[in-house]
């Protein structure tokens, strides 16, 4: 499990969430959500199939507009902006630079046609990387961080495992060093030892590179080892939040005791 005790970088919030709403007719699947995430911080988000979850990590991201509030980012000048403010092109530059966004399916965020190496190598580039050589070296180095040989890197994702596309996918994502990383359900549809052995990986690279993540999962036990904090969620409105710990040794509202019952072991 993550250090409770780490010392995060500033006191300025890195991310901010006001009054977030989504509507999908009479489905509200998102409502009045709102938190601070600071700099080195990990966030679980967690809660049954239909809770919102899903949906909040696409308004914080931009994938999606929503219907009332707004998400603020802190940008490397220190100027903290509206996202609905900024135009397509510079929230794109975001997530080539700032951010990155660990699908549950890789293929997601993969090109699953293209070598290992390329799907490394872009995000360099896209950054304004050049030399030939030197991406081609830092993709092996990171695909070894990865646990993943070398010797692959001319290899397609497609010849890939699942758990191995996951950590390629990983690689890609966390290259050009970003300040935010967001995660759908990174350990699910893989097999209980390929998760353990996932999840190990990226405590030790988040822990590392001092990410600031936001983490949507149904598993706890996810949770419990990747967060600093969790939110809760059920019908699309947070109903409790507080330290990883806390909120799972001790839950103060029945829908999570029934989470933490049914779903963590005793």
């Amino acid at each position: 499990m993550l250090d409770r005790t780490t010392t995060l970088q500033d006191d300025a919030p890195l991310l901010i969430a006001e009054g977030l709403g989504k509507t999908y007719g009479r489905l509200q699947a998102c409502r009045d959500v709102s938190f601070k995430l600071y700099p080195g911080e990990v966030l679980a988000i967690v809660g049954e199939s239909g809770s919102g979850k899903s949906t909040l990590l696409q308004l914080l991201s931009a994938q999606l507009a929503p219907n009332s509030g707004r998400v603020s980012y802190r940008m490397r000048d220190g100027i903290t902006r509206d996202l609905a403010a900024m135009g397509e092109a510079e929230r794109r530059l975001l997530f080539r630079t700032d951010w990155g966004f660990v699908h549950q399916d890789p293929a997601m965020g993969l090109r699953m046609a293209v070598s290992a190496g390329a799907n490394v190598g872009e995000r360099l580039m896209a950054v304004g990387h050049n030399h030939y050589g030197k991406i081609r070296e830092t993709a092996t180095t990171w695909l070894e961080r990865v646990e993943i040989s070398g010797s692959r890197i001319d290899d397609a994702p497609r010849t890939y495992s699942g758990g191995m596309r996951q950590r390629l996918q990983i690689a890609r994502n966390l290259v050009t060093e970003p300040r935010l990383v967001f995660m759908d359900e990174p350990t699910g549809g893989l097999d209980v030892s390929v998760q353990a052995r996932l999840l190990d990986m990226m405590r030790s690279l988040v822990g590392e590179l001092g990410l600031s993540a936001i983490v949507v999962t149904h598993d706890l036990a996810v949770a419990r080892l990747l967060s600093h904090r969790v939110m809760v969620m059920q019908g699309g409105r947070v109903i409790e939040t507080g330290l990883t710990d806390q909120v799972l040794d001790d839950p103060r509202e029945p829908y999570t005791q029934l989470l933490v019952s049914s779903i963590l072991p005793a």
